[in-house]
């Protein structure tokens, strides 16, 4: 689609400059009057080589990080609680912003809603930042005339939501560096250290014992047919990624995932935090319960979640309860599905659903925290014992061979 570069002023007064793809230049002037502004000039842009074109197709673009959205909820919340006026309050908080990615962002929010759009509309056109549950939430707080109270409730889950997934990837990180040193400590000995010692093996004129004779033929395995082993590495990975993208083959990945025995009951008690608090936030915000299902399911990142929770909302479309269903599909922890079955009987869903995802949250930290504390020392002293007989395997050989020149 041909590129074209534009000037416009916006609402404000504020000279816009920028490219967009349409088919004909007519289409980006009729595009930048639908946004409330005035067209200055919009020409072809030089045409891009095939070389930029993939660059900028393929490199991720600036990301807006997570903590930014969750401290400018907070910002957001604080400042329109204080009764200030909503287009000063975003020109506030894009000087807050500092040099990242939210500033951009904020400042097309900013111009658009100094045209006259609604705020949930004018973050709508950056779902990379704002997603669809954040928009709706926003939406049904300017309905309900109760936006600084709704903020504070999504600063709530983002802070909570962030902490959670803070957790798990430290608790990861320890590990992965373990398994990582240990490996390059396995390749050394086998790709380096080793071969030093084939000159004294080759001398020697006997077999050598068994275990050297596996260390060494790992060791020439690894040096000859390196190539293999990575261009193997890489077409599964591959593989695995294109199949990650079709949802039968998440369905499947995600399914073998959560039959495993630690890692998979974590990994549900994490989705379900991660749902129930969504879904108890959205609701707590006047969000309807059959939108508020369509966009917690969203979060649980699991497949075979999702699809049991479309099936749940089928049901309650139909007129039933929530709690039924989720005890129905067979792969909600049963705790979860009591304290909704509770919740709704006494009328205090969202509150059931929110003490539900506390509940799920303390449950995943200390069980990661568990697993940590037992993981770490089997794995060094697994990985050690590995590398301790590769090199004792060694140690016996030269040993053989020393007993054989006496």
């Amino acid at each position: 689609m041909p590129l074209y570069r534009f000037k416009a002023l916006s609402p404000g007064g504020q000279l816009l400059q920028g490219e967009m793809e349409a088919r004909t230049e007519r289409l980006v002037i009729e595009r930048l009057r639908d946004d409330g502004n005035i067209p200055i000039d919009a020409e072809p842009a030089a045409p891009r080589s095939a070389i930029r074109r993939w660059l900028d197709r393929e490199l991720p673009r600036r990301s807006v990080a997570a903590k930014d959205v969750a401290l400018f909820t907070r910002e957001f919340s604080t400042l329109v609680g204080a009764g200030i006026a909503l287009d000063r309050v975003l020109a506030m908080l894009i000087g807050l912003a500092g040099k990242t990615a939210l500033r951009e962002v904020l400042t097309d929010v900013h111009g658009r809603v100094e045209g006259g759009a609604a705020i949930a509309d004018a973050l709508e056109a950056h779902p990379q930042a704002f997603p669809p549950f954040y928009v709706n939430m926003i939406r049904a707080g300017e309905a309900s005339g109760q936006l600084d109270a709704v903020l504070k409730r999504l600063a709530e889950f983002l802070e909570r939501s962030r902490e959670l997934n803070s957790t798990v990837r430290s608790a990861l990180v320890y590990p992965a560096v373990l398994i990582g040193m240990a490996g390059l400590s396995l390749v050394i000995v086998l790709t380096v250290v080793l071969p030093e010692f084939e000159p004294i093996f080759a001398e020697a004129g006997r077999d050598l014992p068994a275990a050297t004779q596996v260390v060494r033929a790992m060791g020439h395995g690894l040096r000859d047919y390196w190539w293999a082993a990575a261009l193997v590495g890489l077409l599964a990975t591959v593989v695995i990624r294109r199949d990650l993208t079709t949802a039968d083959g998440r369905h499947r990945w995600h399914g073998l995932a959560l039959r495993m025995p630690v890692l998979g009951s974590l990994w549900r008690r994490l989705a379900f935090a991660r749902f129930s608090r969504m879904l108890g936030t959205l609701l707590a915000n006047g969000v309807g319960v059959l939108s508020a299902l369509a966009l917690a399911r969203e979060v649980t990142g699991n497949e075979v979640l999702s699809r049991a929770l479309a099936e749940v909302a089928v049901t309650v479309r139909e007129g039933g309860g929530l709690a039924r269903p989720l005890a129905k599909a067979k792969v909600f922890p049963q705790l979860a599905v009591d304290l909704i079955s509770v919740g709704e009987e006494s009328g205090h869903l969202e509150e059931m659903l929110l003490k539900a995802a506390d509940i799920y949250d303390s449950e995943v930290r200390h069980a990661i925290d568990r697993a940590v504390a037992l993981l770490v020392p089997l794995l060094t002293i697994g990985l050690g014992a590995l590398i301790a007989a590769i090199i004792g395997s060694v140690l016996v050989a030269i040993l053989s061979v020393n007993e054989l020149a006496l």
